[in-house]
């Protein structure tokens, strides 16, 4: 049983650990001196040393680690992962019995019990993310616990933390027998050619999967859609399938052949459509100039992002980047606007929206709005984890 390290909470962070929230912040401890190399496992106390709950130690992001129980005696050990494990995987047995999705996430962190570990499904295979140190020290444990619980075909492994000062975003092969890459998987019928011994990202980013589905069932029938940011082009398939003309931008070089890939996998000619390498603040200005204007733009750029010539942050720069939709966007279509940033809530991206809209001079109407779906897993208590904001607006006539 491994050792556990007494910590000690100060006053003002004690009634958000007693309310759920998971995430053990730097400035809540009080003998941080405590938090040395060899320190996983953590009991948090009050300053008249009550137990609150029992954690572990891991860096990551403004966190220190992670609340896994509130209940003293637990001991964290390959029962209390299995149990956290398959609590998850039963929690999802609708998609694991769905033929038409294929690929969806199987554990999310804190919101299923464990902060820094995600676990991804796709098609039988399995993608493990470790976010900090602490728990990658759990990695044997875990990984044998989802041989045992997830009936896996393989599983990779991403780390995605901070280790002896480098910043580590790899893949591992780590059990199993590797498929043929590359891997198809279906997202509600539609095709997805993924990779998972290819670097940090796979091919598809899963949270999108109501909002792409809408896309393609009511909005795209007979329209123009620009998708910028585009990464893959899942966006586009959907539209594309949905009866739409689309044009995707991004700017990295491999997002052509990636688009393209995705078109093929679904049997859709890609010449009929436009992909572009291109950076996309560059591209508005040549749609501008050109008289360009689209019944849809989809705009889901990464919360931080920086090209030779600008740099972009969603939290200071999304509502400028709605203008530049706006003007291209036909009056009565739809901007489809996305951020996973967390630095800010649904409200203020909606005061982004209305202020962009205001600067522009022109009307709007609020049709849809999406978060994190449901087997991305969150807690009322850790309002951070909910990331994602998407909100289908449609422009109206000018003021």
């Amino acid at each position: 049983m491994r050792r556990e390290t007494p910590i000690k909470i100060k006053a003002n962070f004690v009634k958000a650990i007693q309310r759920g929230n998971p995430l053990i912040a730097k400035e809540a401890i009080i003998n941080i001196n405590q938090l040395k190399e060899d320190v996983v496992l953590v009991n948090l106390y009050d300053e008249k040393n009550k137990f609150l709950a029992k954690g572990y130690y891991g860096k990551q992001n403004k966190g220190y680690g992670w609340v896994l129980s509130y209940k003293e005696n637990e001991i964290i050990d390959a029962d209390f992962f299995e149990h956290k494990l398959a609590t998850a995987f039963e929690l999802r047995k609708a998609l694991y019995q769905d033929p038409s999705t294929t690929a969806f996430r199987v554990f999310n962190g804190e919101g299923d019990g464990i902060g820094g570990l995600i676990i991804d499904y796709y098609d039988g295979y399995y993608v493990v993310s470790w976010y900090n140190e602490g728990i990658y020290t759990f990695k044997e444990m875990i990984i044998e616990t989802l041989i045992k619980v997830g009936n896996p075909k393989a599983i990779y492994q991403k780390k995605r933390f901070n280790e002896g000062g480098q910043y580590i975003e790899e893949n591992d092969f780590v059990w199993g027998k590797e498929p043929e890459f590359p891997l198809i998987v279906k997202e509600n019928d539609v095709n997805f050619a993924v990779y998972l011994n290819d670097g940090a990202m796979v091919g598809v980013f899963l949270d999108q999967r109501p909002v792409r589905k809408l896309i393609r069932d009511k909005y795209a029938k007979g329209k123009s859609v620009l998708n910028t940011f585009s990464y893959t082009g899942a966006f586009s398939i959907f539209a594309a399938l949905g009866g739409a003309k689309t044009t995707s931008v991004d700017l990295a070089n491999r997002s052509l052949s990636k688009t393209r890939e995705q078109f093929e996998v679904n049997g859709i000619d890609y010449t009929e459509h436009h992909i572009i390498v291109e950076d996309v603040f560059k591209y508005f200005k040549y749609a501008v100039k050109k008289q360009l204007k689209f019944d849809m733009v989809i705009l889901d750029p990464p919360s931080f992002a920086r090209s030779k010539k600008f740099t972009f942050s969603a939290s200071k720069d999304y509502k400028n980047l709605l203008k530049e939709a706006i003007a291209i966007t036909e009056t009565n279509g739809i901007i489809v606007a996305s951020t996973n940033c967390n630095l800010f809530d649904m409200n203020k991206f909606k005061e982004f929206i209305n202020q962009a809209f205001k600067e522009s001079e022109c009307r709007y109407e609020l049709l849809e709005t999406f978060s994190l779906p449901e087997d991305f897993k969150t807690l009322e208590t850790f309002k951070e984890g909910n990331y994602l904001k998407v909100v289908f607006i449609k422009k109206c006539y000018a003021n």
